[in-house]
C-alpha cells in the first residue's frame, strides 16, 4: 500500500468516526406497529375515542380507528416543497366541548412567491374538517425548502404556542422580532393575540412573537412537572439545542451557536453572549432531532421523568436522562428502524411514535 492511500484510508476513518453517534444503544426495548404504511407520519394526535389522527407530510390526513385508515377531506391547499407540507397537529384541550383541531402546514397563500408556516384550526364531521380558520400566516413567501418549523402546543392556561423556522434566511429573520421566521408565538384558541405577549407594545413587531433568535424548531413539549416549555431544534453541522422557553427571551441565533456550516467553516465565533440565552443542552454531532416527549406514566419504570426526541439523521428515538435539569445520560431506543419524526404520549400512559416509511410504533419496554 502506497503512503498516499495509507494517508486517504486515514482521513476516511477519520471522517467516518467523527460522523458516527456517541450514545449507547439500549437493548431493553422493543416495538409493536399500530399503524403501518406511512411515508412521513410528521405529526398526530390522539382523539378522546384514542383514534389517531395522523398528517402525512406529502398532504393526507389519515384518521386511524379500529384497524382502519381513512383519509380526510376538506384540508386547506398545502405547499408541498422541501422541508414544508402537512405538519403538524393537535386537538383543543376543550375538545370534547368545541371540536377544534390545530394544523400547521405549508401555505402559498399571500405576499410574495412560494411559501411559508401557516397556523389554521378546523372541525371534524363526517370524515372531513368543516370550519377552516387561519390563525395565524407566516410572510413573505419564498421559494425556499428549509427551515419551516414547526411544533403546535397548548399550555395549562389555554394558550396555543407554535414554531416557525427562519426559512434558510439566518442572518435577516432570526433576530429581527419584526420578520417572521426563527420564532416560538403564542396566540389565544381564537388566534387572536394576548394581550400580555412579549412585545405587545412594539409597535413595529410581530406581536404574535412569544422568543426569537431559533434556527428550525421541530420539537415542543410541556414539562409535565414544572409545566414549563421545552422545545429543541435543528443547528447546522452540530449545535443542535434543547431550551426552556421564556417570554421575550432571544436564543442567539445565528449570532451564538455551537454549531458549523455544514462545509466545515465558521459562521460564528462565539457561543455566548451577554442578553442571549444558553441551551440546556446541544449535541456535537447533530443527531438531526424531530418530535419530543417526556415519559409521564407509569409503563416504563424507573425511565419515568425521562425525555424522549427522536433522531432522524441516525435513525433512532434519544432517551435522555434528567437531574436538575442537565441530561446526564442519553440511550438510543427503537435503533434502527427508520428516521424518527414524532413523538407523543397517549391516553393509555405507552409511548407512541411516527417513523418515516413505517408508520406509528408502540415502545415497548422489556
Amino acid at each position: 500500500m502506497t503512503m498516499k492511500n495509507i494517508i486517504i484510508g486515514l482521513i476516511l476513518t477519520s471522517t467516518l468516526a467523527c460522523a458516527q453517534d456517541k450514545n449507547p444503544k439500549n437493548i431493553e426495548n422493543t416495538h409493536e406497529v399500530i399503524v403501518s404504511d406511512i411515508n412521513i407520519p410528521w405529526g398526530f394526535t390522539f382523539l378522546p375515542d384514542e383514534s389517531m389522527l395522523i398528517t402525512e407530510k406529502s398532504g393526507e390526513l389519515i384518521h386511524f380507528k379500529n384497524g382502519k385508515k381513512t383519509s380526510i377531506r376538506g384540508l386547506p391547499d398545502i405547499y408541498p416543497r422541501g422541508q414544508g407540507g402537512l405538519l403538524d397537529i393537535i386537538i383543543h384541550p376543550d375538545y370534547d366541548k368545541n371540536g377544534w383541531i390545530y394544523l400547521s402546514y405549508s401555505s402559498s397563500e399571500g405576499e410574495g412567491s412560494g411559501g411559508n408556516t401557516t397556523i389554521a384550526r378546523a372541525q371534524l364531521e363526517n370524515n372531513s374538517l368543516t370550519n377552516l380558520q387561519v390563525l395565524y400566516k407566516a410572510i413573505p413567501n419564498t421559494t425556499k425548502g428549509q427551515h419551516f418549523g414547526s411544533r403546535l402546543i397548548f399550555d395549562d392556561a389555554g394558550y396555543l404556542y407554535f414554531s416557525i423556522g427562519e426559512r434558510g434566511n439566518r442572518d435577516e429573520n432570526p433576530q429581527d422580532i419584526t420578520r417572521d421566521g426563527g420564532k416560538i408565538y403564542r396566540l389565544n384558541d381564537d388566534g387572536s393575540i394576548p394581550s400580555d405577549n412579549p412585545f405587545i407594545n412594539n409597535s413595529e413587531a410581530k406581536t404574535a412573537i412569544y422568543s426569537y433568535g431559533h434556527r428550525n424548531p421541530q420539537g415542543m413539549t410541556l414539562h409535565p412537572e414544572t409545566r414549563e416549555i421545552w422545545t429543541h431544534e435543528h443547528g447546522p453541522k452540530g449545535g443542535d439545542e434543547i431550551n426552556i422557553i421564556e417570554a421575550g427571551k432571544n436564543y442567539g441565533w445565528p449570532v451564538i451557536s455551537y454549531g458549523i456550516n455544514y462545509i466545515g467553516t465558521k459562521f460564528t465565533d462565539i457561543t455566548k453572549k451577554e442578553g442571549m440565552e444558553q441551551p440546556l443542552h446541544y449535541w456535537d454531532p447533530s443527531i438531526a432531532p424531530s418530535g419530543m416527549a417526556f415519559i409521564n406514566s407509569d409503563k416504563y419504570g424507573d425511565w419515568d421523568g425521562n425525555l424522549l426526541i427522536g433522531s432522524l439523521k441516525f435513525q433512532y428515538l434519544d432517551m435522555c436522562t434528567l437531574q436538575n435539569n442537565k441530561v446526564v445520560k442519553e440511550e438510543r431506543l427503537l435503533d434502527g428502524l427508520g428516521r424518527v419524526r414524532s413523538v407523543e404520549q397517549g391516553p393509555d400512559g405507552f409511548i407512541y411514535v411516527g417513523i418515516e416509511n413505517l408508520g406509528i410504533v408502540k415502545l415497548i419496554r422489556k
